[in-house]
């Protein structure tokens, strides 16, 4: 056959394929397809090349992988991760931006009221009986912040004097415990600022027998029956309760020297200022000449709900310290939740300081627990109305504010609760 015949039947071959496909379905198509190819590659190696060109470029969608350039992104979450760690260390390195040591004036003995400081005290910390202090590397749990801590013991140590005032006397004291009250009466010539308020509630109470008194169940009840009020003179309350009804002026006895044997030996027949973490504790357990409970409420519960141990700075070092309390507020704010979680190794060096230190003040073991399991149960610790520890409620503050100024206390009528207290530096985050 001559190749132009061959040619002319394949042509018609490829005409008949070509109409089978278009009238056929699916499967007529494909057999009609591999019929014109059989010929093809027999007769004309050159014209089955075609196809191969026509193959090369399919392989390429296949390859298209390559935009996995898309996975890239676990690269880029490393540094994510590590600028996290990294934030977090600089958030407790105080060395750069604090004094070393960070020195904290407290207002009595060391007490589990104080565990939040006590808490930040690393394992090389050194008790001085004859300066009551205690002193160590400032920790958050198991991190060096970089600088030491330096605990100070108040009331008889400093001759009873406030921490308002104190914090003046020795300016290297960082931070003082100042209460709403003394902030407030004292402000005019030893202005501080709080910045913390490790404790939600003041732990003061006024206490009287059950026993003798079955019917009183309030500090209003003790008004109204005329009970003596053996009470520390000076006392912010005594005078708002009187300026308020509550108490009478001459129903207060201002003679209190701290000891319980007045209370003992007149048998409860009176009243007596206490404290809610350490009183009832004492009377049942420790006084065997009483050993029975007592009844109390709180000063805060009566109707005066100041802040009695906040963190204060002389008011004019608040630019110089803005950026260490950026850093060391929250601090203190996880160790007051630290604490309250597990106080049992910041209890230890509490009860240490205080044998060394060797006064009459003592301070067992079963106390410092006492006082924290009475913390906890009467929201003495805890956070505020907004979930947050150690935050200060400014409304709070100026319903003591106008308190203290109708009991005839000499303040400045213009004086706002933003003049002595800061929630600047407070991570709203950190709670119970």
């Amino acid at each position: 056959m001559s190749t132009k015949s061959w040619t002319r039947a394949l042509c018609a071959l490829s005409v008949l394929a070509l109409i089978a496909a278009a009238c056929g379905d699916d499967d007529t198509g494909d057999e009609g397809a591999a019929a014109v190819e059989a010929p093809a590659e027999t007769a004309a190696p050159e014209p089955a090349a075609d196809p191969e060109p026509a193959a090369e470029p399919e392989p390429e969608p296949a390859a298209e992988p390559e935009p996995e350039p898309a996975a890239e992104p676990e690269p880029a979450e490393a540094p994510a991760e590590t600028d996290d760690a990294e934030s977090a260390a600089d958030a407790m390195n105080l060395a750069d931006v604090c004094p070393s040591p960070i020195i904290i004036q407290t207002d009595w003995f060391p007490e589990s009221e104080h565990g939040a400081m006590y808490q930040m005290v690393g394992a090389d910390y050194v008790i001085d009986g004859d300066n009551q202090t205690t002193t160590g590397s400032l920790m958050v749990g198991d991190v060096d912040t970089g600088v030491d801590i330096e605990i100070r013991a108040g009331g008889p140590a400093i001759g009873f004097a406030s921490g308002s005032s104190h914090i003046y006397v020795d300016e290297a004291i960082t931070f003082a415990y100042v209460s709403t009250d003394g902030a407030i009466i004292l402000g005019a010539d030893t202005p501080t600022l709080a910045v913390v308020a490790p404790l939600e509630k003041n732990p003061q109470i006024i206490q009287w027998d059950p026993e003798t008194y079955p019917d009183v169940q309030s500090i209003a009840d003790i008004g109204e029956a005329g009970i003596l009020v053996n009470v520390f003179a000076g006392g912010t309350f005594i005078d708002v309760f009187v300026n308020e009804g509550v108490l009478s002026a001459d129903q207060i006895d201002p003679s209190y020297d701290g000891s319980p044997s007045r209370f003992i030996t007149e048998g409860g027949a009176i009243a007596q200022q206490g404290f809610a973490s350490e009183s009832p504790y004492s009377y049942e357990t420790v006084y065997e000449e009483w050993a029975r409970p007592i009844a109390f409420e709180l000063i805060h519960d009566a109707g005066l709900p100041l802040y009695s141990q906040t963190l204060a700075i002389r008011k004019g070092d608040l630019d110089a310290l803005r950026p260490c309390l950026e850093r060391f507020v929250p601090i203190v704010q996880q160790s007051v939740v630290d604490f309250a979680t597990d106080s049992a190794r910041a209890n230890a060096i509490i009860v240490e300081a205080v044998e060394t230190i060797d006064s009459f003040w003592q301070y067992p073991p079963a106390l410092a627990e006492f006082s924290v399991q009475a913390q906890l149960e009467l929201g003495l610790v805890g956070n505020g109305p907004d979930g947050t520890v150690g935050n200060m409620d400014e409304d709070r503050i100026a319903d003591v504010i106008a308190k203290i100024i109708a009991a005839g206390f000499d303040v400045d009528p213009s004086l706002q609760p933003s003049d002595i207290v800061t929630n600047e530096f407070i991570d709203e985050s950190i709670g119970f």
